[in-house]
């Protein structure tokens, strides 16, 4: 017989250790006295006490929001230092790998700072569309379906929870599961719908064709249509070479592929073509996908709109 566990909805929430905070917020809290109390010593007696409250008072109510405020639920200490990172971070990169070249001749550019390098995890997918991603190893990425656990009866869930239990102590080595939502392009369907009915048996088949499509048409234009689509990542380490790590990121995959079948899970290695696609959709999801040939090298000058 097996038995509900309660999980919590957040694995990563940090620890409360002192009074319902955490480590973080303590460290803020004490700074904040310590920084204080340090004044005090230095200042209090010979200002007064009165004026060292009205001065010690905004720096103690900031000291407090540092520590429990919240931006968009994100820490409010964390979100004051990602917005001086950004502040202070160059504004042009690029995605050259050599040493950034200068402006043309022809070019009427202001001067100013040159761009710094645009550097990113994914240097490029390499064969059987693996991504390179430089000293952190190779990644792999494969299509996994879903399976419907609710409706199964409580003999059929407690199997598929132990065939993924095998493959989740099956890992050796990084593993991520990313949840997607794409847009559904319905353009090639109608299309093929309206093409093809005219070669249909019978008027009645036709005329049916004609109003399956212009629901698909009407639809596409009054609703953002989209799809789930699940990916499976695993990433090994440059030990031993790229190859090496090569070979052992396609080894898990092959071996998620023999296990999780077993769960009514299919498992598909993507091609080099759709890796690049992924990567080139998590730049700009709203806009429509290119075939890899014509996505820009980053050392490729972009002219009139034919790659990005």
């Amino acid at each position: 017989m097996s038995w509900p566990t309660r999980i919590p909805a957040d694995v990563e929430q940090d620890d409360r250790i002192v009074g319902g905070f955490t480590a973080r917020q303590v460290a803020i809290l004490g700074g904040t006295a310590a920084l204080l109390y340090g004044a005090y010593l230095i200042a209090g007696e010979r200002i007064g006490l009165l004026v060292f409250a009205a001065g010690a008072l905004p720096v103690a109510v900031a000291g407090l929001l540092l520590a429990v405020g919240r931006r968009d639920g994100v820490p409010l200490d964390r979100y004051l230092l990602a917005a001086l990172r950004h502040l202070f971070a160059p504004k042009a990169l690029t995605s050259s790998l050599d040493q950034t070249p200068a402006a043309p001749v022809w070019v009427a550019a202001r001067t100013g700072a040159r761009p710094a390098p645009l550097r990113l995890p994914a240097r490029g997918v390499i064969g059987d569309g693996l991504i390179d991603l430089g000293p952190d190893g190779v990644a792999a990425v494969a299509e996994v379906s879903t399976v419907s656990f609710a409706l199964r009866t409580p003999a059929e869930q407690d199997a598929l929870v132990t065939t993924f239990g095998r493959w989740l102590n099956s890992l050796s080595g990084p593993a991520q599961i990313l949840l997607r939502a794409q847009r559904v392009d319905l353009a090639p369907a109608i299309n093929q719908l309206v093409e093809g009915a005219g070669d249909l048996a019978h008027p009645a088949l036709t005329a049916a064709a004609h109003e399956h499509a212009a629901f698909l048409a009407d639809l596409s234009a009054r609703h953002d249509l989209l799809r789930r689509q699940v990916l499976l990542i695993v990433r090994e380490p440059s030990d031993g070479g790229q190859d090496a790590a090569a070979a052992r990121a396609l080894r898990r995959v092959e071996e998620a592929t023999r296990l999780l079948p077993g769960c009514g899970i299919t498992v598909r290695l993507l091609n080099a073509e759709v890796t690049s696609a992924v990567l080139a959709s998590c730049f700009d999801p709203a806009a429509p996908p290119l075939p890899r040939d014509q996505l820009a090298e980053p050392s490729e000058v972009i002219t009139k709109g034919e790659h990005r």
